[in-house]
């Protein structure tokens, strides 16, 4: 075997393994979350520093993606990583600064307005949430109401 061909190798070899690690410590963009008594705690300290941060949801073996970002007026902010108009496509939201912008239409919302009173088009999907001591709750019932964008 050539050196070429021993050094391409290698490199599969590494490339493989360290895919292979990464995905079974969740380096992914996606945290998997569990319900327990009906719900979904997130620690306020994981989300508290004005990173969105995301999370899945599996239901039925529907995974709900959603995510959460503290704004800059302090308050926390759920979605679906997911919306109305562009759904569809699955590509989901960045953090661009104090805005979420969606990677298919690069339409952006400030995250001070993402909530309840901001809907349709091309809005992060409001995901109903309370903070509860040092957790943010969700329902599961809520999460499951987002199957449809995924």
């Amino acid at each position: 075997m050539s050196r070429s061909v021993r050094a391409a190798v290698a490199t599969f070899i590494m490339v493989a393994v360290t895919v292979a690690v990464a995905s079974a410590f969740s380096f992914g963009k996606f945290e998997k979350v569990k319900v327990e008594n009906g719900t979904v705690s997130i620690a306020v300290s994981k989300v508290s520093d004005g990173k969105a941060r995301y999370f899945k949801f599996t239901d039925g073996g529907k995974e709900i993606s959603f995510f959460i970002v503290k704004a800059p007026d302090g308050t926390f902010r759920t979605a679906f990583d997911a919306c109305d108009a562009c759904y569809r496509e699955k590509k989901g939201y960045e953090q661009q600064g104090d805005k979420m912008v969606c990677k298919n239409c690069n339409m952006r919302f400030a995250t001070n307005r993402i909530g309840p009173h901001a809907v349709g088009g091309c809005n992060p999907s409001h995901l109903p949430s309370t903070t509860s001591g040092n957790s943010i709750v969700i329902k599961a019932d809520d999460l499951k109401q987002g199957a449809r964008y995924f």
